[in-house]
């Protein structure tokens, strides 16, 4: 990345502009997400909402991506995750049913078609979502608290499903809204908005916790005393160094790739040859990028969320309380309590990693099709040295593509299970986690739309600067 480049592009009035307009929607988007939903007392339901988030995985998950709107109960509870589905329900009808395949493969027309089905598929998800949160968050408050604040009307529940319904949808309009200005993707810079948002409210507990010199302070050499709590300050230390040495390899990570060498005959049409050349075909070590993360937190989250709504209603049954036991993200809270690590402990984290795995090569055989690929070079006339074009070029990319995903799926495995592999060694080394562990999901997500958009908005620097290097 030229940094240079990107600094000087800021000279440009349309530049500038761009920036500043993407700058504007993402501050309407942190005051969209402290405007709470038209049903009863919005303090009765952060109490209710507060032990959803810290007993579920789902929870935190979807407090995560909704940047802290479902702890604030704002109209934006529900998230981008009616048009997360909705893409990937369309990109699956895309490659099962032929008629979509063909209107996918239309160029640009096709491309804007797909897309506006999407958004009306989004429209009736973000309805059952909506009513599907207010009913949970209800119950929730209903089990926790005894005050008649909740006992909603017809016209107050639609009112509040109506609120949450537009507050999904102007998301993904404020979303699109980012990505025609060409400096990034509009959802994804949304919810690393989401996550980094809950940036300040962390660094300021751990500050507070830092400077507590009520057990005494830092002592250098015996010279002087620093005002901090030396058990903090070394544990943050660590984490500091250790998280700057898993951004490396993240970065590491995400960026690597297979480059293949693609050539073109050479074409002669009367006195003009064409073709005879050479490109080159980037296959990324993690085609599939953070999906298969997601989609394996949401996939386990589930039983939990299910045995607890059961627990509700039959506080005795064992089959709810295994649910929750065996599906339960491991926590400072939930695992090594007294004993240290125990059999179940090691469920969540064997499945999780299975999951991602799997989905991993589910989600790359999606977004990267061999066959399409190999056709279109055959009708372009490329090739790849050494190989037949058609089938064994075909055949090429998935034995490549493969070899890959073994690589790629793990690693991304790896990543995802980082929390959990942290509070295990803690357990093993002091007795109990530390619970202090970022989350893999964030993490990845961070650095991926990171990265995304310093490159995107590197590509745009260097149009606006192309006339000064002339």
């Amino acid at each position: 990345m030229n940094f240079k480049t990107i600094f000087k592009s800021l000279t440009n009035k349309d530049m500038r502009k761009k920036i500043l307009i993407v700058v504007g929607i993402l501050v309407a988007y942190r005051i969209l997400a402290h405007i709470p939903v038209p049903l009863g007392s919005a303090s009765t339901f952060r109490e209710a909402v507060d032990s959803l988030v810290s007993g579920t995985d789902l929870g935190g998950f979807i407090n995560l991506i909704s940047g802290g709107g479902l702890t604030n109960f704002s109209i934006i509870l529900v998230g981008l995750s009616p048009y997360i589905t909705a893409s990937i329900v369309m990109q699956l009808l895309s490659k099962a049913i032929p008629k979509m395949e063909e209107i996918s493969k239309d160029g640009e027309a096709g491309r804007r078609k797909i897309n506006q089905w999407t958004r009306v598929v989004a429209v009736p998800l973000a309805i059952f979502q909506s009513i599907a949160y207010i009913f949970i968050l209800q119950q929730t408050v209903l089990a926790t608290n005894t005050s008649t604040a909740v006992n909603a009307t017809m016209g107050e529940w639609a009112l509040s499903v109506t609120a949450m319904t537009a507050g999904s949808i102007l998301l993904m309009w404020l979303g699109e809204l980012i990505t025609e200005q060409g400096i990034g993707n509009g959802i994804s810079t949304i919810i690393f908005c989401s996550i980094v948002s809950s940036f300040p409210s962390t660094i300021a507990n751990f500050g507070s916790q830092l400077f507590d010199t009520t057990s005494g302070s830092l002592s250098l050499f015996g010279w002087f005393n620093l005002p901090v709590n030396p058990t903090i300050f070394w544990i943050l230390l660590g984490l500091t160094v250790g998280l700057v040495i898993v951004l490396y390899f993240l970065v590491k990570i995400n960026e690597a790739q297979r480059i293949i060498t693609i050539n073109y005959a050479k074409r002669v049409h009367g006195n003009s040859a064409y073709g005879g050349i050479k490109s080159i075909m980037p296959i990324k070590l993690i085609a599939a990028g953070v999906v298969p993360v997601i989609f394996a937190v949401a996939f386990l989250s589930v039983p939990a969320f299910l045995g607890q709504l059961i627990q509700r209603v039959d506080p005795n049954s064992q089959i709810a309380q295994n649910m929750v036991d065996w599906f339960s993200a491991p926590s400072a809270s939930t695992f090594g309590q007294s004993t240290g690590l125990t059999p179940t402990d090691y469920i969540y984290p064997t499945l999780y990693f299975l999951l991602v795995v799997i989905f991993t090569y589910f989600y790359t055989s999606i977004v990267f099709n061999p066959q399409e690929i190999a056709e279109n070079l055959q009708k372009q006339g490329g090739f790849i040295e050494g190989v037949q074009p058609g089938k064994q070029t075909e055949l090429y990319f998935s034995k490549t593509v493969n070899r890959l995903n073994f690589f790629g799926a793990f690693a991304l495995g790896i990543i995802a299970l980082l929390p959990y592999l942290v509070d295990y060694i803690f357990i093993v080394i002091l007795g109990y986690p530390l619970g202090l562990s970022i989350s893999g999901t964030g993490l990845l997500i961070v650095v991926t739309v990171a990265l995304e958009n310093i490159r995107q908005i590197n590509s745009r620097a260097l149009m606006v600067t192309y006339d000064d290097y002339q």
